[in-house]
């Protein structure tokens, strides 16, 4: 396949998948329940953070979580007291427990009350040459991290280039934060980190495909292989890269469907 029938492909695959309906199935759903941007912001961090294994599964765990924040986020993180706090407790996901759980409502309670937005705890970290977030994500880490005793198991649950993860769910996070288009799936309300700037998602089927397109040569899923898979997707669109998330991710997932 040379380059124009890749990008025909992959462009005939964002259209199909970068499409309202996507969002039903899938964890962008929750934050999309909300208008207010820290509405928004918060329950994407959750659900990003906990996106992995079933997707049903972590709609519903997500919508358990917003259920004991009594449905408003922002406003329980803002305002609760150390008895609302009881409500989280016995609240688990896979290895995330009501521990990491508290830890991030503590630190989500520090940054809200210094801050209006999430977002300057990623952008701060960028430096002016940089193409890729990738300082923005290490600078998160560090500052997520900052408080008090955290908890030694809780730092498992934010990765960071530094440790040369994919950083996966937060380059998920960043794409429903920073992306904007027509097509209203991802929010854009972000807008001190640019979409060019963005690095590619690379779960299991992202990866898979990418490497039957040529796309991606490294064999380890880290942070080299985001940024390797990442620049080839800048040559198909410079300025937009990460929306061929929606195409790699969806022909992954009919790939899954048609092997059962």
């Amino acid at each position: 396949m040379n380059a124009g029938e890749l990008k025909r492909l992959l462009n005939k695959a964002c259209r199909q998948f970068n499409h309202p309906s996507f969002i039903n199935d899938d964890p962008v759903s929750i934050p999309h329940r909300f208008t207010h941007k820290q509405d928004i912001e918060i329950t994407g961090l959750f659900s990003s953070v906990l996106a992995w294994g079933n997707r049903t599964t972590i709609i519903r765990k997500c919508t358990e979580l917003i259920q004991r924040m009594d449905g408003a986020p922002y406003q329980f993180i803002t305002q609760h007291s150390e008895t609302d706090l009881k409500a989280l407790v016995g609240f688990k996901h896979r290895t995330f427990n009501d521990t990491d759980l508290l830890y991030f409502v503590a630190f989500l309670h520090y940054w809200y009350s210094k801050n209006n937005s999430l977002e300057t705890a990623f952008s701060r970290g960028l430096k002016k040459q940089d193409d890729n977030t990738g300082n923005a994500l290490n600078h998160f880490r560090q500052v997520f991290f900052s408080l008090p005793h955290v908890p030694q198991r809780t730092f498992k649950h934010i990765s960071s280039p530094v440790q040369k993860s994919a950083c996966k769910r937060l380059n998920m996070y960043l794409r429903w934060m920073v992306r904007q288009d027509n097509n209203g799936v991802d929010f854009g309300i972000w807008k001190t980190i640019k979409p060019a700037q963005l690095i590619c998602p690379l779960d299991v089927h992202v990866e898979r495909v990418a490497k039957q397109l040529g796309l991606l040569t490294r064999k380890q899923p880290d942070w080299q292989a985001a940024v390797e898979l990442t620049n080839a997707l800048r040559t198909l669109d410079a300025d937009d890269p990460v929306k061929y998330d929606f195409a790699l991710f969806g022909l992954g997932v009919i790939q899954k469907q048609r092997l059962k």
